[in-house]
């Protein structure tokens, strides 16, 4: 018997995988295909109108377990579902394909803002003049790739529009001792610790090596954390 789920069969979408000369498709549910392309964890079984396999869904032809297991390597459903939404195709409404393609956009924004540094003042370039640069230069975003793999062709474009680079700099910060328990975690998520030790006054010293874009943001994370006691200097490279 078929397994019905959340979705019905009338609001399902066809998501489907060409792959070694065979069709693969599955009916999911538009708005969770949507979420999950934007990185989301959802919940296969409400995303699935129908817990099968198709070789045509729109004609019930199911796809074959010797088929999948050539193919697949496993005739687990929800794995086949996972590798279909990752390489596949999704046949989203022109709104949703909007959507997903607004959310790389502001992503791949935040990542250069993040990451790069106008090199004639050695300061990050706010958001807004990253998109403007990119609307002047009529970037086109493929609904078909991740905004990571996306970033280095936008930077090469915008290049023509405004000075921009990636640069990572170091970093030197002085902890007082009451204020260095369980920062490391904190420091991680901004780059990469080269040094460590404590001076004679017992205050913590690192060298951390962060995207350039980060600074502003980690020197208020630091002085945050520390209440403004603690002190950083930029080391330009």
């Amino acid at each position: 018997m078929l397994d019905f789920k959340m979705v019905s069969l009338e609001e399902a979408v066809i998501a489907r995988l060409k792959t070694d000369g065979e069709n693969f498709e599955i009916l999911v549910d538009p708005n969770l295909a949507l979420r999950y392309k934007r990185g989301e964890n959802i919940d296969f079984g409400e995303l699935l109108a129908i817990d099968k396999i198709f070789k045509d869904a729109k004609n019930g032809e199911k796809a074959s377990e010797q088929m999948m297991n050539t193919i697949f390597g496993t005739t687990d459903v929800y794995k086949i579902v996972q590798i279909i939404l990752q390489k596949g195709d999704i046949h989203l409404t022109t709104e949703q394909k909007r959507e997903i393609l607004k959310e790389k956009k502001r992503k791949i924004i935040s990542i250069i803002a993040r990451k790069a540094i106008n090199p004639q003042t050695n300061t990050p370039h706010p958001p807004s003049r990253i998109e403007k640069a990119m609307d002047e230069a009529k970037i086109n975003i493929n609904i078909n790739k991740s905004a990571e793999e996306q970033v280095e062709t936008v930077m090469r474009e915008i290049r023509r529009i405004i000075p921009i680079r990636f640069e990572n700099i170091d970093v030197a910060i002085k902890i007082p001792s009451r204020y260095a328990g369980g920062i490391y975690g904190i420091l991680r998520e901004f780059g990469e610790i080269k040094k460590e030790g404590w001076d004679k006054d017992g205050n913590l010293l690192l060298l951390i090596e962060i995207p350039a874009g980060l600074q502003d943001e980690f020197y208020k994370k630091i002085n945050g954390l520390t209440h403004g006691e603690g002190q950083v200097k930029i080391l330009r490279r």
